[in-house]
């Protein structure tokens, strides 16, 4: 009886320590699956380039990239609690980060990534035969700018440019729509009764060629705005996202940027 006892007692603790050491295995496993994403969070417009970017680093680096991209207001709460790394659509963007996401980011780590011009839209086939900006300038065009996000202000510093008061007013005459933010202009571009033309950069023509065809500004009116990549405090501290974070300011990021309107 003992030894039956014994026997029974013995397999008793073999199998209370396999489950426990499959458990642990199963713990671990879990917490290295959750080491194994990253996080990052920006606006729309450069979120065909990083998606691209974040697939090619997947490939290479065995790990799982998870891009959230859109105004601030959609991502802010989820960018806090995980956010590994933080890009944005211009200067003034990334200012604005830094005051919503209080010190979620390092801020020695903000650098310009890459550029894009600004340019015009217009709907396929360019129906008004739109050919520069001083097209826009004439009775009847209905002109549409986005006047948020990425953009603030851009429309104005276009038609200032050459110190031109005139081509100023001729122009915010013409704007028939004043967008919050582009994803809002490309509804509102799709829509019954459109706009003739669109001022905004040349990535979302690349993006959405279907859509639209693409007129350069011209030499006179054309300008550029930049994006800025950043770590996150927690993002510093990763090695993987430390090396997304150079992934996108090496030659293979660039040229995955170049092949969506960007330069460097």
């Amino acid at each position: 009886m003992n030894c039956g006892h014994h026997g029974f007692r013995g397999l008793f603790l073999k199998c209370f320590y396999i489950i426990g050491c499959v458990g642990l295995l199963f713990t671990s496993s879990s917490a290295w699956a959750k080491q194994l994403e990253l996080h990052v969070y920006g606006p729309g417009g450069p979120l065909p380039a990083m998606k691209m970017a974040a697939q090619a680093f997947s490939k290479s680096h065995q790990i799982k990239i998870l891009v959230e991209a859109g105004p601030i207001e959609k991502w802010r709460d989820q960018a806090m609690a995980n956010g590994d790394l933080i890009y944005s659509g211009s200067e003034n963007m990334m200012t604005s980060y830094l005051q919503g996401l209080p010190d979620l980011v390092d801020v020695k780590t903000i650098i310009p990534a890459y550029l894009r011009p600004a340019a015009i839209l217009v709907h396929p086939g360019n129906p008004l035969h739109i050919k520069n900006f001083r097209d826009l300038l004439k009775p009847g065009v209905r002109v549409m700018v986005v006047q948020g996000a990425g953009q603030t202000g851009l429309w104005e510093d276009i038609a200032g440019k050459n110190g031109n008061l005139n081509t100023i007013r001729r122009l915010r005459a013409n704007i028939v729509y004043f967008a919050p933010n582009s994803a809002e202009a490309l509804q509102r571009w799709t829509r019954t009764n459109p706009p003739d033309a669109w001022i905004i950069y040349n990535i979302w023509q690349i993006a959405h060629p279907q859509v639209a065809d693409l007129v350069p500004l011209g030499p006179r009116h054309i300008l550029y705005r930049d994006m800025d990549i950043s770590l996150t405090k927690q993002g510093k501290n990763n090695h993987e996202a430390q090396a997304f974070y150079h992934f996108l300011l090496s030659r293979k990021g660039a040229a995955i940027f170049k092949k969506y309107g960007w330069s460097d």
